[in-house]
């Protein structure tokens, strides 16, 4: 993990939390392994995610990319197959391109194990989701976890798995890094 990254007029750095929710920003790497009717792989993940924009890679386990999906407000760009595609919502530039429909709104809550009022869920002795049902889409998201680590100087989960439909997901975090911004001083800002 890079544990330092710039976008905009910001540097994000490395950070702990006593909750995952505290992180102003955050990125991951991991694992994903996605099951269709029409398809089954697994692929490495990266993932930075800031108030402001999410980057989001795929890889294969040598390191060539599958699919890169940057966003922020109004704008998506993805990088699939050597083609670039972009519009302004990355949910619907994903849901169009693919073949399943990865819940990117939900999904940042979903790996740090943060949950809505509106979901059914099951909790641990520590108070932390066994189980979670988001019906606010049918057929629901089902979201299983299995298995928590400390990172950050909290605790998120280490394995996910999210099921809706015929479309299962298992998501696998390595590491997880709070990121905190730190502003760049205006002579140091590239034009």
């Amino acid at each position: 993990m890079s544990g330092c990254s710039s976008l905009t007029d910001k540097n994000w750095v490395a950070t702990t939390v006593a909750n995952p929710q505290d992180a102003n920003a955050w990125e991951l790497q991991g694992k994903l392994a996605v099951i269709s009717p029409e398809e089954k792989f697994s692929t490495n993940l990266y993932w930075l995610h800031t108030p402001e924009s999410d980057q989001l890679k795929l890889t294969t386990m040598l390191g060539t990319s599958v699919m890169s999906l940057s966003s922020r407000a109004g704008y998506a760009k993805l990088e699939v197959d050597g083609q670039t595609y972009e519009g302004d919502d990355p949910q619907a530039l994903l849901n169009r391109l693919s073949n399943w429909q990865f819940p990117l709104t939900k999904l940042p809550e979903w790996v740090l194990g943060i949950v809505a009022d509106d979901y059914q869920v099951s909790r641990d002795i520590n108070h932390r989701p066994l189980q979670l049902t988001d019906s606010s889409v049918f057929p629901p998201w089902r979201i299983q976890y299995q298995g928590w680590q400390a990172q950050s100087g909290t605790m998120v989960p280490r394995l996910l798995r999210l099921e809706r439909g015929g479309l299962k997901l298992k998501i696998q975090l390595n590491q997880w890094q709070a990121l905190t911004s730190v502003q760049v001083p205006m002579d140091n800002k590239r034009s």
